[in-house]
């Protein structure tokens, strides 16, 4: 008779001791550990052109801007996970007993690969919304020009919006903030992309 090898279930203080010394990212859910991929190139430079935007226009404003490495806390579903990009309102409120790990995020973006597009459309915004700050959110396509947005305009109401032309703007509600379509694609070669993807 076979036998399934059984999951380690691990306690949150034994995650948060494991991460301390991960040379990698891992995020936990109701005691599993699930190692994060690492990112593209392109998936990189799409989050660091919309951080940069997000800086330029929020300088001066009561807000921080995350990219990658920020560790999000969300108790009601028992889940630590780290968002691509996260803009938190001033001042920060933090996981109680941590100085490493937020809970107040107002708006969330995620660049979808083909691993996560699932989860981040599905089990993650479902996660995100649990939030009580989390208003806004945005899904962007490393492969081709494509934005999904979402904003909260009501208890347990979204509006969605998508973008496939790289000469529109788009508008966040959250905060002051306006950027083309184009620009978050800035240094991305989609060409080139897709014949490596075809040589592989």
């Amino acid at each position: 008779m076979i036998t399934q090898t059984q999951k380690k279930n691990y306690t949150i203080e034994e995650y948060l001791d494991l991460e301390l010394a991960a040379e990698t990212r891992s995020e936990y859910c109701n005691g599993e550990i699930i190692p994060m991929t690492g990112g593209t190139p392109d998936h990189n430079d799409i989050a660091s052109n919309l951080v940069a935007a997000l800086k330029m226009a929020l300088r001066g404003k009561p807000y921080r801007v995350f990219i990658l490495d920020q560790r999000l806390w969300i108790p009601t579903i028992n889940l630590y996970t780290y968002p691509d990009v996260m803009v938190v309102t001033k001042p920060l409120e933090l996981q109680i007993g941590r100085k490493d790990t937020i809970v107040n995020p107002c708006f969330i973006a995620e660049v979808l690969s083909k691993s996560t597009q699932n989860y981040d459309r599905s089990e993650k915004f479902i996660a995100y919304r649990t939030i009580p700050n989390f208003q806004e959110y945005l899904l962007i396509d490393q492969y081709r020009i494509h934005v999904e947005h979402y904003v909260k305009t009501a208890a347990h109401q979204w509006l969605f919006s998508e973008y496939d032309d790289p000469t529109i703007t788009l508008a966040l509600s959250t905060v002051e903030f306006q950027v083309q379509i184009a620009d978050l694609y800035d240094n991305i070669d989609f060409l080139e992309a897709s014949s490596e993807m075809t040589e592989k």
